[in-house]
């Protein structure tokens, strides 16, 4: 009966390790072809972050299949280790010893393989998150510079335009005065004119001494609005500069 015990816990052993070395040999495939997607990806680490998400989504479904594979390799080890113990040979046993560990110390170098694998790919996620968001920065600042310009631009085109009234006001004060300047040769040219027909026709000196009088005013009168549209020309440009 032990004999046949050890028998059958023999051949289930060789079943389970046959099982397990076919998950082994599946298993460092799909860590190289992980470690493929990662080169590629390296290389082109310099395109845009959407088609690095993309890129993403096959490698977590070949890591998440390894890592279920190395699952049910750890378990036929469990398994495996359970039954060797059984084996009435001393010798078979110590193989089997040998063999069950061996499966085991590969089983937990892929998973550190994979464990290392994962780690990359995730800094290599979070890269591509930080170049997004510095990018987006980069363009809100530019959106930024860009308005300080239109600002500065609408202040410069305000400021020519305050210039551009402020010459229009200087230009209509030069004719006003010189408005002023054509009245009053005009007012002198009549008054004289007036004057001499007085003394010919020989008014008094009373009514001479009323035109002077009213010549003065006349004159005082232009003057003061030639000093008030100067004034008025400069308080203008005061404000506005």
């Amino acid at each position: 009966m032990a004999m046949g015990g050890g028998e059958g816990g023999g051949a289930l052993l060789s079943e389970l390790y046959k099982s397990a070395q076919k998950l082994l040999i599946r298993t460092k495939d799909g860590l190289s072809k992980l470690e493929s997607i990662e080169f590629s990806t390296g290389a082109s680490s310099s395109s845009s972050s959407s088609s690095s998400s993309s890129m993403a989504v096959e490698p977590l479904d070949l890591s998440t299949a390894l890592r279920r594979d190395l699952g049910q390799i750890q378990s036929f080890c469990s398994e495996m280790d359970r039954l060797w113990r059984s084996i009435p040979s001393p010798s078979q046993r110590g193989l089997w010893k040998r063999k069950v560990e061996q499966v085991a110390e590969e089983a937990d170098s892929l998973r550190r393989s994979l464990d290392r694998h994962v780690l990359r790919h995730q800094s290599r996620i979070q890269e591509a998150k930080d170049r997004k968001n510095l990018l987006e920065r980069r363009n809100g600042d530019s959106a930024h510079v860009l308005r300080i310009f239109d600002e500065e631009a609408q202040a410069m085109e305000s400021a020519q335009n305050s210039s551009r009234m402020l010459e229009e006001a200087y230009a209509t004060g030069v004719a006003v005065l010189s408005k002023y300047s054509e009245q009053r040769d005009r007012i002198k040219r009549a008054q004289r004119k007036a004057l001499d027909v007085l003394n010919t026709v020989g008014l008094s000196n009373s009514l001479l001494k009323l035109i002077e009088r009213r010549h003065r005013t006349d004159k005082w009168i232009a003057y003061g609005g030639m000093i008030s549209v100067t004034v008025i020309v400069y308080m203008f440009w005061r404000w506005i500069n």
